[in-house]
Order: structure tokens, then sequence, then C-alpha cells
């Protein structure tokens, strides 16, 4: 079925796309994978190209054009090319910081910062989990006093993604002890004393992708680096939190699917009991079902970009977007990973490795049960 939401110049840019993942990517992906972090410089390249920052004014170097179907499309390329490690490096950088750090600052900020972000030398991140806190966002503890200029900032946070690369960490921050009013977004930038990034974490998957610890001891934060106003950080998350969502869903499809290609592959190339795996009934029901799954989900995900766009995405159909993309890309993928037999195992086999970075999926951005929660709670039934 044709997808019809997308245009002449999306698929320009697609071309754009699949060059740079092919080029750039591709030959590079199994050497940073083993080395834990891809290098900033691929950013860097990126940003030559054009394929950050859309949404940032021309005046610093973005297109201007708030168009969430460009960030699906280059997630699409670094999925359909099992390169996901570094697929979620830029879908960190370009769609879930973009927002804030176009929405929120003042001409100042961005001067300051956007013209490194769109390019590509300023790595961007965002500093929500603490040890103690994950999908509680209000539960943070990381506290900022007000020192008359300057904020003092003080605590931890884990599971950041491009942890180690990042010069930008947009950092939620206890500024009150109020639970949802009392909550901050400061600006951390690489070189700040008392600014400390811990280990490279050691993941199941996605091992491509830096994800960090980072403490805070009496980091000196300016006023200047407040992001909107002061005690309104959490209503920024959350109504930033549908865009995060929807990246993960189309990731989460664009595996799928990526899955299903290659597993459909494999099996009418390999043999047993004398003829190809694809011609048994099994393989036919189990891919037929992985086929009708996708492309069910495809045609939701696209619809909610769609809805997205126009600024009529509600959280809830966001949660279900998450919900059911990332429920339905671990089925899919483990069934096609069944069809590898014992090749599946292997993390030289593409599709080991899907079922490893596909994991997290379910937990990170809210964890599924809570996004049945959040929809749960539409429903009124109370």
């Amino acid at each position: 079925m044709e997808r019809g939401h997308f245009g002449e110049d999306h698929l320009a840019f697609a071309e754009l796309a699949r060059g740079f993942v092919r080029k750039e990517v591709v030959p590079h992906y199994l050497e940073w994978e083993e080395a834990g972090i891809v290098p900033a410089e691929v950013f860097a390249r990126a940003g030559e190209l054009g394929l950050i920052g859309f949404a940032v004014p021309q005046e610093f170097g973005g297109l201007g054009v708030a168009d969430f179907r460009f960030n699906q499309i280059l997630i699409e390329e670094f999925m359909d090319a099992d390169c996901a490690g570094v697929g979620l490096n830029f879908a960190l950088h370009n769609d879930i910081c973009t927002p804030y750090l176009t929405q929120l600052t003042t001409a100042e900020q961005q001067g300051r910062w956007l013209p490194g972000f769109v390019a590509g030398t300023s790595i961007a991140a965002i500093g929500m989990t603490e040890p103690g806190a994950g999908s509680d966002v209000a539960g943070i503890r990381t506290a900022a006093v007000d020192m008359g200029d300057h904020f003092l900032v003080n605590g931890a946070k884990t599971f950041i993604t491009n942890g180690i690369n990042a010069d930008l960490v947009i950092t939620a921050v206890r500024t009150s002890p109020e639970r949802h009013r009392g909550i901050t977004l400061l600006v951390l930038e690489r070189g700040m004393a008392g600014f400390e990034r811990g280990r490279n974490l050691d993941k199941l998957g996605l091992h491509s992708q830096d994800t960090a610890e980072m403490s805070f001891t009496d980091v000196r934060v300016p006023k200047e680096n407040v992001l909107g106003e002061v005690g309104r950080g959490f209503e920024y998350l959350m109504r930033n939190l549908p865009q995060e969502r929807m990246q993960i869903a189309v990731a989460c499809l664009a595996r799928a699917r990526a899955a299903l290609r290659i597993t459909t592959e494999y099996v009418r190339s390999r043999a047993a009991f004398g003829k190809p795996i694809g011609a048994f009934q099994n393989t036919k029901f189990t891919l037929a079902d992985v086929a009708t799954e996708v492309a069910v989900t495809e045609a939701f995900v696209d619809k909610c970009v769609l809805e997205l766009n126009a600024g009529r995405l509600t959280p809830a159909d966001a949660a279900k977007a998450k919900l059911w993309s990332s429920e339905m890309e671990f089925r899919c993928i483990d069934r096609c990973q069944q069809l590898h037999g014992g090749n599946g195992y292997m993390r030289e086999y593409p599709i080991a490795r899907a079922a490893a970075d596909a994991r997290v999926t379910r937990v990170y951005g809210g964890t599924s049960e809570i996004m049945r929660e959040i929809i749960g709670r539409d429903l009124k039934l109370d």
C-alpha cells in the first residue's frame, strides 16, 4: 500500500538521508558498536548536509520548517540500514531537543546555541532520569539553589542518551519543594566546573549509542542558561513528551519493517529438509502476521505524525502510538528471530542486533505500563 503523506520534498530528503547513512555510517557501524560510541564528527558531517535541526530558524542555519515527516524519514533510514544506535543519537539531538531549544530560548540563547546545534558541532542531550526517578519525572531530586545571578546545582542523572558526546544538556532540576511547580530547566554546558560524566553504560543493545551517568557538584549555572520560566519545567517536559513518544513509535515501526525484510530474504535462501524455509506453511503464516502488524501500525503512526504536525496530537494518542509500536516491534522481531534458528542468536546477523536493540523501547520514553496509565486516564473511568 502506498504511503500518501510524503511529498516530493520529503522524497528528495530521503535520498539525501539514505546516501549519508549508507556512505558515512554503515561502513563504520560495527566498529562504533564495539567502541560504544559514535565519533562526534559524524554529527558535524550530517550538519554540513543539512540533516540536523530542520525546525531551527533560517537565520541560525536551519530550514525553519517544523515538519516531523523529515524527522521520520531520517529515523527510518537509520533503522532500515541496521544502524539503530546511531539513529537514536540523532533522534535525541534532532527530535527531542529541538523543541526546547527553539520554543523556550531567548534571542540571546538562540544566538549562542542554535548555530552549533544545527551544524552538529554542539551535540545536545536531555537530563531527566535520575537513579531514583524514571517515569515519575516529578520525583526528581537534583537541586538548584538560587544564588542571585546563578543557580548552584547538585545531584545526579543516569541513562542519559548522548551523555558522553553532549555539549549542551537540557537538565531538569528542582528549584522549590513543590512537586510540579518546583521543576526548572537549565542548560548545562561542557566544561562547567563540577559537571562530571560517569561511565559510558554497558547496555544490552544500542552499543554505539553513548549512554552516561552525570553528576553535579556545586555547578554554577548562570541565570542566562534558564530555559523558559523558573518553575515551569514540568509543564515544558509534558508538552514535548508526545513528540518524543512519536520518535520512538516511528523507530519501532521502522525496525519491525526492516526485520520483516531481512527475514523474508533469509527464509528464501535458507533451506531445511530439501526446500527453502519460506516454503513451509509455518513460515508463511508467521510472516503474514508480521506483515499485517507492520502495515496496520504504519497507517496509524503516519496519521499520528500528521496530527503532530498540525498540533492536534494528544498525549493519549501519542501514548497509544508508543505503546502499540513498541509492543508490536518486540513481538514481530521475536518471530523473525525464531525463523533464523541458531543464526538468530549470533550478533553477526542483523536480526540478533535488532532484538537486543529493541528491548529498551518498551521502557524508555515512559514504560508500557505508564503508557497504559495515560491511556486509561483519558478514558475517564473513575
